[in-house]
């Protein structure tokens, strides 16, 4: 395999994240690989312990929502996955990529960057991706599991980005450090999580509030794209209690959307 070159001026992510601060999770550092999502899934099956994390410093074949593929340039970013086990409901199950893409929007947002969520987990600075977030379930023989993966384009420059709709946090301001990044990822997301588990109908409730307080997508015009290759235009006046995106159409009829590509339209 090839060596992938490292700017010097990027340091590597310490695997050594403060033990006292992160109790309930081992940090596993890899130099590359194709899907952390992957490993952590292979993980999970052999009996990988929740709270497990593996963060690749050069991601080649990540994966996205709608089977979308990106690499990530060597140590530009964090990308990393999360085992979970949750004993939630399984009706509940849909919320975890809504608390996640929170999460993590929350956590940049204490780092000084505006971000917001567009549904149901892409993380916005402005009108671009920062970050973004796949979630798989995984059967196990203790149960089913969660694999949380996250990616967030923290150093990339602006001709690193894949897309024109991307940005990084370097792009937008001060990149962060990276580990201390990572540190305030991990203590956000693991805090929403329990919280979330353990609070029950009343915590779901807050959560629903919370994330629709930063949903960039409602009250917005949009396009969305859904799996089976049909699109619906209209309105995003909420979410429903599973946690899909309610569009109203023009001539007042609603729809709940579960899945789906959502572009946001543009004020005249």
């Amino acid at each position: 395999m090839a060596v992938t070159e490292v700017p010097a001026a990027r340091p590597a992510v310490d695997a050594a994240i403060d033990a006292a601060r992160l109790p309930d999770h081992q940090v596993e550092v890899v130099a590359e690989a194709g899907s952390t999502n992957a490993l952590v899934a292979d993980r999970a099956r052999a009996g990988g312990p929740e709270g497990l994390v593996v963060l690749a410093e050069h991601q080649t074949a990540g994966r996205g929502r709608l089977d979308r593929t990106w690499e990530t340039p060597a140590r530009s970013g964090l990308t990393f996955s999360v085992l979970l086990r949750p004993t939630v409901p399984a009706g509940s199950w849909p919320w975890l990529p809504l608390l996640t893409g929170h999460a993590v929007a929350t956590a940049l947002r204490a780092a000084g960057f505006e971000a917001t969520v567009k549904w149901p987990n892409d993380v916005l600075l402005g009108e671009r991706k920062v970050a973004g977030i796949l979630v798989e379930r995984v059967e196990t023989p203790s149960g089913p599991a969660a694999v949380v993966g996250i990616g967030v384009n923290v150093a990339m420059t602006a001709d690193q980005l894949p897309v024109p709709e991307a940005t990084s946090l370097a792009v937008e301001g001060d990149a962060p450090d990276r580990t201390e990044l990572l540190g305030l990822l991990l203590d956000t997301l693991w805090d929403s999580y329990v919280r979330w588990q353990e609070g029950g109908a009343e915590a779901g409730a807050r959560l629903a509030t919370a994330y629709a307080e930063s949903c960039a997508t409602l009250g917005r015009d949009v396009r969305v794209a859904l799996p089976g290759g049909e699109a619906l235009a209209g309105r995003a006046v909420g979410i429903d209690p599973q946690g899909r995106l309610v569009v109203s159409a023009a001539e007042g009829s609603s729809t709940a959307v579960g899945a789906g590509d959502v572009v946001h339209v543009r004020d005249a």
